[in-house]
């Protein structure tokens, strides 16, 4: 049961709009003025609040600015119950974050359909979806029937690609942005000296392709290509573009869930302009066994290539197998199966990485 907090210093109004809500299975809360309603908001952090404007001790306005300042209460959909209608009041609510309007008096339906809308996009926000296909069909599933958002596919199928298969080239027309189900992509930029900067070495649960689908050019920026056997799903340019330009509550959402590693290139970028070879080296390790790139097991695991290891952290490959071999001198790592790498002390590779 949904649990409403109503603030309406107008006893008839706050006991008529009460007893709608009860009769269609809301658990109602209720606050004669602006400060005891701060004090239930807290309290019982509601799934929603209707809030009078004009009130004695705190109006409307100072309710919503004092709960949005406050975690517990900032994300809880807010409705406004106004007999005012100047645009100057509803511009006024909206810049300090109201989600909706309701002009007295409002028709039952009115009300309803105003909680229910809320409520469903709350919901909807509020919920976790895996990182997986399944995770992310999900949310253009509940984006489409929650959201009324038109034009989006609600299902996608995976494409299949071997070892050593273009996913997508630098330069080509970027129409699709990529999320791998299964397997390893290794995504990087030509220099000008005809090699390879390794952008990004990337697994399950990741999405690829997503700058190059704002750029301006209309191009990849990078090359993407298959470490290993990969199962990758295609989202297409428009989908993409609907969901991060048609609804803010969405689209928040939507870069949320692809952002993560692009935090990841920009922590790399960092990396790369102020670490030393042997903390890039250390900091690399540990990102590639975090990501299961790198395993425990003497079998297990990806064996990465040198000179995609060495564009990873922007050194030469000679520089990078020197590194390495220093630290299987020191015991920090040792080479399993068909060169595998594998940490033998993940303590000591984070003190070096933390430059300690």
């Amino acid at each position: 049961m949904k649990k409403i907090l109503l603030i309406e210093d107008h006893v008839d109004v706050r006991e008529n709009t009460a007893d709608i809500l009860a009769l269609h299975d809301y658990e109602v809360v209720t606050a004669e003025n602006g400060l005891i309603g701060i004090e239930k908001a807290k309290r019982y952090l509601p799934d929603l609040i209707l809030c009078d404007i004009m009130m004695p001790i705190k109006d409307g306005y100072a309710v919503l600015e004092e709960l949005s300042n406050n975690p517990e209460t900032l994300g809880i959909p807010f409705i406004f119950l106004t007999a005012k209608t100047e645009r100057t009041d509803f511009r006024k609510g909206m810049n300090l974050g109201a989600d909706d309007y309701l002009t007295k008096p409002f028709e039952e339906h009115e009300l309803l359909e105003a909680i229910q809308t809320r409520v469903k996009k709350n919901d909807f926000l509020r919920k976790e979806f895996s990182k997986s296909m399944k995770g992310i069909n999900d949310f253009f599933h509940d984006a489409y029937n929650y959201l009324n958002l038109e034009h989006i596919e609600k299902e996608y199928h995976p494409k299949l690609y071997d070892k050593k298969d273009f996913i997508f080239r630098e330069e080509d027309g970027a129409h699709t942005l990529y999320f791998i189900e299964n397997g390893t992509v290794k995504t990087y930029k030509s220099t000008e000296s005809g090699k390879e900067f390794v952008t990004g070495i990337y697994k399950a649960g990741d999405f690829i392709g997503q700058l190059s689908l704002l750029n301006p050019k209309g191009t990849y920026l990078e090359t993407a290509i298959a470490l290993d056997d990969t199962e990758a799903y295609a989202i297409p340019k428009s989908d993409f573009i609907h969901l991060i330009n048609d609804k803010k509550g969405v689209s928040q959402k939507f870069m949320e869930i692809i952002s993560s590693n692009l935090i990841e290139v920009q922590d790399q970028l960092v990396n790369m302009a102020y670490s030393s070879v042997r903390q890039r080296v250390a900091k690399a390790l540990l990102t590639l066994h975090k990501k299961g790139i790198i395993k425990d097991s003497y079998y297990e695991g990806l064996d990465i290539p040198r000179e995609d290891f060495a564009g990873m952290i922007g050194t030469a490959t000679e520089t990078a197998i020197r590194t390495l071999s220093e630290f299987k001198e020191e015991k920090l790592i040792t080479m399993g199966h068909a060169r595998r790498i594998i940490l033998l002390d993940k303590e000591r590779l984070q003190n070096i990485a933390d430059n300690y």
